[in-house]
């Protein structure tokens, strides 16, 4: 199988930087001085086993690649840009004749549960990916994956459940090249407990990774509402044992080769970046808009959703908003 990375960013480069060390066909889809970087200069990643230079190939648009039925699209962009990377790629064609919507499988490896729905609507065979993998792009083609010795977890299954031939090959691939890569029949549940977690990402982006104790307890109080939207909809996630018994002793966080540091999460790096955009509608905006379903009230995420948004809209650096102005916003909603 080759695989088509589209967003060579933090995940989607580390994800296809070891699938193509490992000698995996890989093409990574890019944009702006990230592509002219990486077909320039490969792939830059670093790990704590070492800096890896990795001539992968890599294109900038979907007419740039042409597809074939041995292909597999892995969706590694943020979910506010996934509506647009689907219709771009779906209609694409495919070797011996037919779309990608139609004879290729698609795997969403992004935060939120949102952007497998809006696959559904485009392809065919829709994967998800619970991503659980640390990593940093904030210099054009260079990806920090501090992990070891694998360099992320990454639970897989047929999207909304079970599981196929395809799938595990998918993840046999992805175990042969650094990864742990669970097949499960019940993915969602696991990508719901991811999301419980990711609550807390509009927090480090806009108070910064040390935001103290009054960061810590606002992430308790948005986390709090999430776990109760989620009872109220009747939604199971994977426990926190259960996923720590997954990652145990095989994904710790070491020094990476120059002693480049990881920094934060993705929506920190998206603001650090200056993107424009976060990912903040589809972490604290689904926990929003399920309370708003099943009657559960949500100010917390709410607030966080707009606040992080904003931040990113005006440019604005991680840190500008302290912890205890933070708390005043979210108080005073």
């Amino acid at each position: 199988m080759r695989y088509v990375v589209i967003g060579a960013g933090a995940v989607g480069g580390a994800i296809g930087g070891r699938l193509a060390q490992s000698g995996h066909d890989v093409v990574l889809v890019a944009r702006g001085a990230h592509y002219e970087a990486l077909r320039r200069d490969g792939l830059r990643l670093l790990t704590p086993d070492g800096t890896h230079r990795l001539p992968v190939p890599v294109a900038d648009r979907p007419e740039a690649v042409e597809l074939r039925p041995d292909d597999v699209l892995v969706l590694a962009v943020k979910t506010q840009d996934s509506v647009a990377a689907l219709d771009a790629w779906a209609p694409r064609p495919v070797a011996g004749g037919g779309t990608a919507a139609d004879r290729l499988p698609l795997v969403c490896a992004q935060n939120g549960v949102e952007s497998e729905r809006l696959a559904l609507r485009r392809f065919r065979r829709v994967y998800a990916m619970c991503v659980w993998l640390p990593a940093t792009y904030l210099e054009p083609g260079e990806v920090i994956a501090p992990c070891a010795p694998c360099t992320g977890a990454l639970h897989l299954g047929r999207y909304p459940s079970g599981a196929d031939e395809t799938v595990r090959l998918i993840a046999a691939d992805l175990e042969k090249s650094h990864f742990l890569a669970p097949v499960v029949p019940d993915v969602m549940r696991w990508k719901y407990a991811k999301l419980l977690n990711n609550v807390a990402n509009a927090v480090e982006a806009v108070c910064g990774p040390d935001g103290g104790e009054e960061a810590a307890a606002l992430v308790r109080r948005a986390k709090a509402e999430a776990s109760a939207v989620f009872d109220a909809a009747g939604i199971d996630r994977a426990s926190d044992a259960e996923q720590s018994a997954v990652r145990a002793g095989k994904m710790d966080i070491r020094p990476v080769a120059g002693g480049a540091a990881r920094g934060g999460g993705s929506s920190w790096q998206s603001l650090v970046r200056g993107s424009g955009t976060v990912e903040a509608d589809y972490l604290n905006g689904e926990i929003v808009l399920l309370g708003r379903l099943h009657g559960v009230p949500t100010p917390v995420n709410e607030a966080l959703r707009r606040t992080a948004n904003e931040c990113a809209r005006e440019r604005r650096t991680p840190g500008t908003v302290t912890a205890a102005q933070l708390t005043r916003i979210v108080d005073t909603s």
